[in-house]
């Protein structure tokens, strides 16, 4: 690995840092057991570090923009016991600081509008990895001044960054995965020059978890596998921005017996029903964590109590997906 590459590397390559972990949930509906295995692990991870947690509502979407949802959310994670030391912060109410970094992005070059639409997009190319992402092509990365201001008259264009060249080291990022191991990615050919603004004036999730992750303190991100795909073109952003990068810990998704992931459309797996049906806190905690060796199916255990047993490479040795039902 050259010095540019080794230099872009995330966290785990540094002397260590506090562990700051964080809560994301984003309050389009109520959470279930998938989105409660995640919350469980990142909390796990950063109390048996001793280290913190924020509470950070990802609400950039106007369609979830529901206080009383995120509220619900956090009451949720307060009844399995799970608590947090700052916030909550709501990234609706932090716009300007993410138009302030793309404005220094813009400063220097890197960025660039795009006019292409979702259905151009989708008609280029297939998308690249299990978290549907589509390698842009660059259709527009080059175009000058006078095209620029013909099709802004006609539509919004969305902003992107432009990442390096496939044969610059600078543009390939590797770190080691707390709970996936050794990742390795050339951004030109992994995910090609990402969003940073939406057509529609929506601040991209890249660019908003960079900045919070950035501005918060955050030094530890644990959430689901399937945004692994995501953690190389952040960790590169967070460096390009200033930001010393996280380190990343990926765990397993819940799936349905048919391989599908569990969502918020699964109404028997979410919160609600489950603290009706079950009344403990207990039984949900203790499931979940049974399914990476925390504890045996059938103990009863708080999430205070699993602190001391939780380990990385307990995680690490349960990589594939736990299948519910």
């Amino acid at each position: 690995m050259d010095a540019k590459t080794q230099s872009l590397a995330c966290a785990t390559d540094a002397p260590t840092r506090a562990v700051v972990g964080r809560f994301a949930p984003t309050p389009s509906g109520r959470m279930h057991l998938g989105n409660a295995f995640s919350c469980l692990m990142a909390w796990l991870a950063a109390r048996s570090a001793g280290g913190r947690m924020v509470m950070r509502v990802e609400d950039l979407d106007p369609r979830a923009q529901d206080r009383d949802v995120a509220r619900q959310l956090m009451d949720d994670l307060r009844w399995l016991g799970l608590d947090w030391d700052e916030g909550p912060y709501y990234q609706s109410d932090r716009g300007e600081l993410y138009e302030a970094a793309i404005r220094s992005l813009e400063d220097r070059g890197l960025t660039y509008p795009c006019f292409c639409t979702r259905a151009e997009l989708h008609a280029a190319t297939a998308p690249h990895a299990s978290d549907g992402t589509y390698l842009y092509q660059g259709t527009c990365r080059g175009l000058g001044p006078q095209e620029v201001a013909r099709r802004s008259a006609l539509r919004p264009p969305a902003t992107r960054i432009m990442v390096p060249e496939a044969d610059d080291p600078a543009g390939m990022v590797a770190f080691r995965d707390l709970g996936y191991g050794a990742q390795r990615e050339v951004l030109a050919q992994g995910c090609g020059d990402f969003l940073l603004r939406r057509s529609d004036g929506v601040v991209a999730y890249q660019l908003a978890v960079v900045v919070d992750d950035g501005e918060m303190g955050v030094t530890q991100v644990v959430r689901g596998r399937d945004l692994l795909g995501s953690a190389a073109r952040q960790a590169w952003l967070a460096r390009t921005l200033g930001y010393e990068p996280p380190e990343f810990g990926h765990v397993p998704l819940l799936v349905a017996p048919d391989g599908r992931r569990l969502s918020k459309r699964d109404r028997d797996l979410d919160l609600g029903v489950l603290r009706e049906q079950l009344g403990d806190a207990r039984r949900v905690v203790s499931m979940l964590a049974s399914h990476v060796g925390l504890c045996q199916q059938g103990e009863l255990l708080h999430a205070d109590q699993l602190v001391e047993r939780f380990s990385w490479d307990a995680v690490a040795a349960h990589r594939a997906d736990i299948v519910m039902g």
